[in-house]
């Protein structure tokens, strides 16, 4: 619909935002990801999707902090909820495994993250697996990453610490993190990039990362929406008026 609908307003209109698994809309943004190559001639701005925000947010702050080459293998499980709580179609009455329909990747979330970071002239060695879970929760992701650079769990925990993105737990359920986010949360919502529930962090062996996270959507790529917005209506002073914000991201869930 690019091609027909919005090309025409191209002289009218500021841009165009789409979110979500729209592949090839535009340029691929998440907020925090690469702010900095997104420029004023990116009149068409992909926003990923909520688990590729999730993993997205894992890699920059706990792999390529400590260089764009440390990142040996990432996969991924992400376990989508069946649908949203808002939704009356398509709950699926019990888990469904997903296919890989991208035989490098797995399915979207990986594909998108990888091409997200070569944005940034990263090429990143990304795969992903989906299951839908019968819950309207939350989804949530397992993740395995396998680092260049030796590390140890206090170390991961203090880059954790120094991102006010994510968000920690000591909640190990869907339901009660999603319950905090209805009650806590910005019109219900939590915009931090994901919930980490530190105790189920562990490394096997210095090189390897493994746990697991929840994903806050559709709060985290809501904020990349509103971000992007921002930006093409404001370009020369966008990232101060973003921070008004800034109040509602947790620290610990």
């Amino acid at each position: 619909m690019k091609e027909k609908f919005y090309k025409r307003y191209e002289h009218n209109t500021l841009g165009f935002i789409a979110q979500g698994s729209e592949f090839g809309f535009g340029k691929m943004y998440a907020r925090g990801i690469n702010d900095d190559v997104i420029t004023a001639a990116d009149k068409y701005v992909h926003v990923v999707s909520c688990n590729t925000h999730n993993l997205s947010c894992l890699l920059q702050t706990l792999v390529l902090a400590e260089g764009d080459d440390n990142l040996v293998e990432g996969s991924f499980v992400c376990m989508r909820r069946a649908n949203d709580i808002s939704q009356v179609k398509d709950f699926c009455p019990a888990p469904q495994v997903g296919s890989h329909k991208d035989g490098k990747f797995g399915t979207h979330h990986a594909r998108d993250a990888y091409h997200l970071f070569q944005t940034k002239g990263l090429e990143l060695n990304l795969f992903s697996s989906a299951v839908k879970l019968n819950t309207q929760y939350m989804h949530s992701i397992w993740f395995d990453l396998r680092l260049k650079r030796p590390t140890d769990l206090d170390a991961i925990k203090l880059k954790i610490k120094g991102n006010d993105r994510i968000a920690v737990t000591d909640k190990k359920d869907a339901n009660t993190v999603f319950s905090f986010g209805r009650d806590q949360g910005h019109f219900g919502r939590i915009l931090n990039q994901t919930v980490i529930p530190i105790s189920t962090l562990t490394m096997p062996n210095e090189n390897r990362l493994v746990g697991f996270c929840f994903t806050p959507q559709d709060g985290n790529s809501l904020l990349s929406s509103l971000a992007a917005a921002l930006r093409f209506i404001h370009p020369t002073d966008w990232e101060t008026r973003i921070q008004v914000l800034k109040p509602f991201f947790f620290d610990e869930v």
